[in-house]
């Protein structure tokens, strides 16, 4: 979400289903409190590749145990695992967290170009009055973040943000080095409209930057996971990921997680393998998880600039969000 560059390797996949044998499945719908997944037995490349095999051979499973989970069965902001802005971490120059709470700072990376700011109930924007906003919904263990635009008597004390929207971080609360980290969701879509769950250094660094899923809102069941490292030689960020074609995410829900090992990371869809990468320098800290429902974007593609198209109210709805780490590493 920070300082996006166009995915250098894109490829659309169509078919999902065939990927891993059936043993390897899990039920979807539930965070088991255990989990076996299933990656290539081959080492991964420098750069990212598809993986497309159902060779059984091919592949080899892990099992994990479960260190985070929360199925949103209340709301989010009351159980104490999530704090509804970005947390801290100077050395992370874009974002500017030293603003304060009466800084918009805190709640939207302004470099991307993006258009909301990230409110909750207690944020009073240029005021110190709560506003009262409420971005989080919370109905049948299904949360919705919601974006709908900025009321007009507020857009002045909201620094001017076309729409108001939310985000949730663990920084500060939950992080793990290495594991498997998942999120059940639908992606919603319309211009501007731009969901992700993704990952950061909890020691507030930029780069590493772990994108298990990101819509691309003005191209409906387009997902993409991407990874993002520092060069050491240059020390310009590199990237490399792959666009995956899945019809069914805006109105179903699915799973999209990412398996950090020591030597690779693996994007999974469905807990079925569909690419990898080598480990990229500088993964040497804890991760924490994020969570958002971003409008407008500079440089990502797909997603555009909110306009007069882009729908009055957005919804990114969630079942659940866990993490996992290797039961013996």
């Amino acid at each position: 979400m920070i300082d996006r560059l166009t995915p250098r390797i894109l490829a659309l996949v169509g078919c999902l289903a065939a990927l891993v044998p059936a043993f390897a499945q899990n039920d979807l719908r539930t965070a088991q409190a255990r989990l076996t997944l299933q990656f290539l037995t081959d080492p991964a490349g420098e750069q990212c590749r598809r993986i497309e095999t159902s060779d059984p051979a091919s592949l080899i499973p892990v099992a994990l145990h479960r260190t985070f989970h929360d199925d949103f069965d209340e709301h989010p902001l009351l159980n104490g695992k999530w704090v509804p802005h970005y947390a801290g971490g100077a050395a992370w120059p874009q974002a500017r967290y030293w603003g304060g709470d009466g800084s918009d700072f805190k709640r939207k990376t302004t470099y991307n170009g993006e258009q909301q700011i990230y409110v909750d109930p207690r944020y009073g924007g240029r005021t110190t009055t709560p506003l009262g906003l409420d971005p989080f919904k919370v109905r049948d263990g299904i949360l919705s973040i919601v974006a709908t635009r900025t009321p007009p008597a507020l857009k002045s004390v909201l620094f001017n943000n076309e729409y108001v929207s939310g985000i949730l971080t663990t920084q500060s609360w939950f992080s793990q080095k290495y594991g498997y980290f998942e999120i059940r969701s639908k992606i919603p879509v319309g211009t501007g409209v731009w969901p992700a769950f993704w990952m950061l250094a909890d020691d507030g660094g930029w780069p590493p930057e772990i994108d298990v899923m990101e819509g691309r809102g003005q191209r409906p069941g387009d997902l993409v996971m991407t990874t993002h490292w520092r060069i050491p030689a240059t020390g310009r960020v590199g990237s490399c990921g792959f666009d995956f074609s899945l019809p069914g995410a805006v109105t179903d829900f699915h799973d999209y997680g990412v398996l950090w090992m020591r030597d690779r990371l693996v994007y999974f869809i469905d807990r079925k393998p569909v690419s990898d990468i080598k480990v990229p320098i500088g993964f040497d800290d804890p991760m924490y998880m994020i969570v958002n429902l971003a409008m407008g974007s500079k440089y990502f593609e797909g997603v555009g600039f909110v306009d007069a198209e882009s729908p009055v109210t957005v919804e990114f709805e969630i079942d659940r969000i866990s993490a996992y780490q290797f039961d013996s590493y």
